[in-house]
């Protein structure tokens, strides 16, 4: 008996420690994981806007039972839902049993109607159409805008009594009353004349799509219209038929002709268009058009060709006269951003400068004399949330704390009384509330998910926590997760560069491990901040798994860090920027845990010509890469993002030759692996024909991959679980498991 008890003791306690074990083993991230069945999809707070009265902001909410998304009203300071104030079922147009499955909603600024986008349809980056709707919420109406074709960027007027919209090159205006339909413009044609929103340069580069904007009366549109019939044509074939198609679209690239742009005014009650004053140079920029809180004066941002002349002109709406209130100059170049906010007083604005090294704000009269700089120091204003007039605070997304982190602050017109109002270290994103009593948080670290809480303006405090994305977490705890460590390093003249570093979870000091460096590089950009990571995150846990150390590490030219340290690589782009990434190399090839025999780079876009750069100017020191998507030459990209940093290829050859990949094509060492999409509009598929014809010239051997009718993001369907499957096999191949591969 005793033996039997002592036996079955025996079994009891093994089968315990058998338990634990499998308790505690962890599983595998897999690819399939990552890229097809979205296990670490990151939930967030999406379609929210804010309601006129403060105290609340609508959502969509899904409907599971009729297969709709309805629109809620919630009380801000509680969370709670107040009032569905728009049942999705009920959204049924004339004609229809079906009802309408919206991509977007706005309100008329008296809340009495809604405007529905629907079946939208994607052209380039920020452009797309659709069908657009009008809901009046008092008779549940749903009304059709417009039968003549779908529409571009359809907005209510700010007394809610009229639509406009662009459609097919031309300007629309409805009339609510009685949805009469007016074309403003006539002169529109596809490659030729475009009017109401920009050209393909102006919205990837300046970073607007829609170009028409509402006078503050709603009495008055200013336009944009392009004449791009000098501007060369780019054709791209889209492959599947019979006969490839051609697409064929205005794109200029460094150097070449660009759109003649010039701002209209239309008066609504008249008919009449008056053209703005801008000038009489013919090759210059417009960035910006912004209304001032003044209906009949209209401010326009104008650049020279260089960029690094910026212009604030204000025009009168109804004669067109414009003067120039505000010059600024850099011996660089000026970066747009849509920090200029005129105030109620209609004798002041603010404006956002380099000027003293770092970002910052300033505040002028409406003569453009400077008051006073409100914010200063060694650090950046990374974003100008907007102005609270009545409590008389700022409120500005800072990197005070650190270039890898952002904060929210606020500040008196008088820059005094600052305060910070997030705490939590890390990135953070707001949604202000229109009244300035509230705002969203979007927070993240590294190694942290997402989440979204409510925070009162005045002091920060949290009112709720929208999402914490603990499912997420749930998730993530059952994986074996190696953590994202910051470090800096000294390149040999003293600079200081921020990187970030993921080692394997069994990490052991006393073995060496092959490197994969992650790089984008380009002027303004970071890839080492303190914030989510993502699919690449999940991605680089993958290659963790198979004893591979992930690395990131900003070059000068990167931002978050001042004008000195942004604008050091200006007409020589990529000289310095490489020349830190073989620093950053060499450096953890000194390091003892480090095998520097296996050193690989990897990037997309910028970061895919760094990685040629490095394979070509290196000199060995990277052993693999990976250049996805890359620019090869400058002379083949556009002319505003390629001319701000280099200026014209007429002006300045050398510094778009000497850091070409092309250039050193003889130069490569290293195996690489070259990606890119047909598709591409943004960097062109001819960039990669381009260097396999000097690779090949040259007798380099190489792999190369291409994606039919992908885009730059060289993503859509399962084409990014094939992309990564391919680029780890390539890594493992090269660089994790070299002597499988014959490359040791």
């Amino acid at each position: 008996m005793y033996i039997k008890l002592k036996t079955n003791l025996l079994a009891a306690v093994l089968l315990c420690f058998v338990f634990v074990a499998q308790a505690q083993q962890k599983k595998d991230i897999t690819l399939e994981d990552i890229y097809r069945n979205g296990t670490f999809r990151a939930e967030s707070v999406y379609g929210v806007n804010w309601m006129k009265d403060g105290q609340f902001y609508s959502s969509t909410v899904p409907d599971e039972k009729n297969r709709v998304y309805d629109i809620v009203k919630y009380n801000v300071t509680t969370g709670q839902p107040v009032s569905t104030i728009i049942e999705g079922e009920n959204l049924v147009p004339a004609g229809s049993n079906t009802p309408i499955q919206f991509d977007d909603y706005t309100f008329s600024s008296d809340e009495q109607k809604v405007l529905f986008a629907t079946e939208s349809e994607q052209i380039y980056r920020r452009s797309s159409k659709a069908d657009f709707y009008i809901y009046d919420i008092p008779t549940r109406k749903l009304t059709k805008l417009s039968s003549g074709g779908k529409q571009m960027y359809a907005s209510f007027s700010p007394d809610a009594k009229r639509v406009a919209f662009a459609r097919e090159n031309n300007m629309f205006v409805v009339d609510l009353s009685n949805m009469q339909e007016t074309q403003i413009t006539t002169d529109g044609k596809f490659n030729s004349i475009i009017n109401g929103y920009s050209d393909w340069v102006y919205e990837e580069e300046f970073s607007f799509a829609k170009g028409f904007h509402w006078s503050p009366d709603g009495k008055k549109i200013a336009y944009y219209t392009f004449d791009e019939t000098n501007v060369p044509e780019f054709n791209m074939q889209k492959w599947g038929e019979l006969y490839p198609q051609d697409n064929k679209f205005k794109y200029p690239k460094a150097g070449e002709a660009n759109s003649k742009v010039k701002v209209s005014v239309y008066d609504v009650a008249s008919g009449k268009v008056v053209k703005m004053d801008t000038g009489n140079e013919a090759d210059v920029y417009i960035p910006r058009i912004k209304w001032t809180n003044n209906p009949n004066l209209l401010s326009i941002q104008k650049m020279n060709r260089l960029q690094n002349t910026l212009e604030i002109l204000h025009a009168n709406a109804t004669t067109g006269k414009a003067d120039v209130v505000l010059k600024e100059t850099d011996k660089a170049y000026i970066d747009v951003t849509d920090d200029l906010t005129y105030l109620n007083d209609g004798k002041n604005f603010i404006h956002s400068s380099e000027k003293d090294g770092y970002n910052h704000l300033y505040l002028y009269n409406m003569n453009g004399k400077l008051v006073r700089q409100i914010t200063d120091g060694n650090w950046e204003v990374s974003e100008f949330v907007g102005y609270d007039e009545k409590g008389d605070r700022l409120y500005y997304m800072s990197t005070e704390v650190s270039p890898l982190d952002r904060h929210l602050y606020s500040i008196s017109s008088k820059g005094k009384n600052k305060k910070r109002l997030t705490d939590k270290a890390g990135t953070h994103r707001v949604n202000m509330s229109n009244d300035f009593k509230y705002y969203l948080d979007y927070y993240s670290a590294a190694n942290v998910p997402p989440t979204v809480s409510l925070h009162t303006a005045k002091d920060g405090k949290l009112i709720k926590v929208l999402e914490d994305n603990q499912k997420l977490k749930n998730t993530l705890a059952q994986y074996d997760i190696a953590k994202q460590e910051f470090f800096n390093m000294n390149t040999a003249d003293g600079t200081k560069l921020n990187g970030w570093m993921i080692k394997p979870t069994d990490f052991d000091p006393n073995k060496k491990y092959p490197v994969l460096m992650f790089v984008y590089g380009g002027p303004g950009s970071q890839t080492v901040t303190n914030s989510w990571g993502g699919n690449n995150y999940l991605w680089y846990q993958t290659l963790a798994d198979k004893g591979m150390i992930i690395v990131s590490v900003d070059n000068r030219g990167t931002g978050a860090r001042g004008a000195e340290f942004k604008k050091l690589t200006y007409a020589n782009l990529g000289k310095y920027e490489i020349e830190d990434q073989i620093e950053a190399a060499k450096w953890l090839g000194n390091q003892p845990y480090v095998d520097k025999d296996r050193i690989g780079i990897w990037g997309h876009s910028f970061g895919g010509y760094m990685t040629l750069l490095g394979l070509t100017k290196g000199d060995g020191i990277f052993r693999a890469g990976i250049s996805v998507a890359p620019v090869t030459n400058w002379r083949f990209y556009d002319s505003i993002y390629t001319e701000r940093y280099l200026k014209t290829p007429q002006e300045n050859a050398a510094g778009y030759d000497q850091n070409s990949p092309l250039s050193f094509a003889d130069k490569l060492q290293g195996n690489l692996l070259l990606i890119h999409g047909t598709g591409d509009d943004n960097v062109h598929f001819q960039n990669a024909v381009a260097m396999q014809d000097a690779l090949i010239s040259a007798n380099k051997q190489f792999e190369s991959f291409y994606y039919p009718n992908r885009n730059h993001g060289v993503g859509g369907g399962v084409t990014l679980l094939h992309r990564f499957k391919m680029m780890t096999d390539f890594l493992e191949r090269k660089l994790i498991n070299p002597e499988k591969d014959g490359n040791l």
